[in-house]
């Protein structure tokens, strides 16, 4: 399924943002200019400059405009409010980004695990365990299941380049949403080994959970990131509703 076209003005304004075409605190384009320039109508517009706002990239003043807030964050952060890869992670703290298949499977959901994972005793899944190294410091351990049947072809190579590239690009799927958990956890062997701890240092890990739909309704992954603390940080922008 193709882009919706609020999506792609949302892209386009937001790397404008990031790369100080609009400067921090001044006005963007009107409304009228933007409408003109990609083509489009009002109510688009105003949705993907919405999605902007929730991502606490802009403010709308009104009777002014809307301002360009965003202000890049030193320490590697990860967003909350989107569905975000790891290199585009990457790209946006402006960080090397190198990620290795440490265990690429397949087998059959089990019971301990369709309660774990919310997948159904017996689907069929491609199990990865990848490492993340932002500028050759290993950051993140993620175990991840994807649904066979939703993800035809993936294979150990495209898990080391990129998996939502493979899906969006060449199986055309439209990713939609992700219901996610944080916690703390304590600090496995294998974390240890991989993330190059040392337990006397560091007895936890921040982990965040995941269950990720399509545009089908399909649960097509699960995913266990396990992220070292020293360096982990996520942000979201609150918004309060109006009472």
């Amino acid at each position: 399924m193709p882009k919706t076209i609020y999506e792609t003005i949302y892209k386009d304004l937001k790397q404008k943002i990031e790369t100080d075409v609009f400067a921090y605190q001044e006005l963007l384009p009107s409304e009228n200019t933007l409408i003109q320039t990609y083509n489009c109508s009002r109510n688009t517009l105003r949705r993907a400059v919405s999605r902007l706002v929730t991502d606490g990239y802009v403010q709308t003043m009104q009777g002014k405009g809307v301002r360009n807030i965003y202000q890049p964050i030193a320490q590697t952060a990860f967003t909350i409010g989107e569905i975000e890869t790891f290199r585009e992670s990457a790209a946006r703290n402006g960080h090397h980004a190198v990620t290795k298949v440490l265990l690429f499977t397949e087998f059959a959901i089990d019971e301990k695990q369709a309660l774990s994972t919310g997948f159904p005793v017996g689907a069929d899944i491609f199990y990865i365990q990848r490492l993340h190294h932002f500028d050759d410091v290993p950051l993140i351990l993620n175990h991840n299941y994807f649904l066979k049947e939703a993800t035809p072809g993936l294979t150990k190579e495209i898990a080391e380049h990129s998996i939502y590239q493979y899906l969006e690009h060449t199986l055309h799927m439209t990713i939609v949403n992700s219901k996610r958990v944080m916690t703390v956890e304590k600090m496995t062997q294998i974390d240890e080994k991989y993330l190059k701890m040392n337990a006397k240092d560091y007895n936890c890990m921040a982990v965040i959970s995941s269950q990720t739909y399509n545009s089908d309704g399909v649960m097509f992954e699960y995913t266990q990131s396990r992220h070292r603390p020293d360096y982990f940080r996520f942000c979201d922008n609150a918004v309060r509703k109006s009472i």
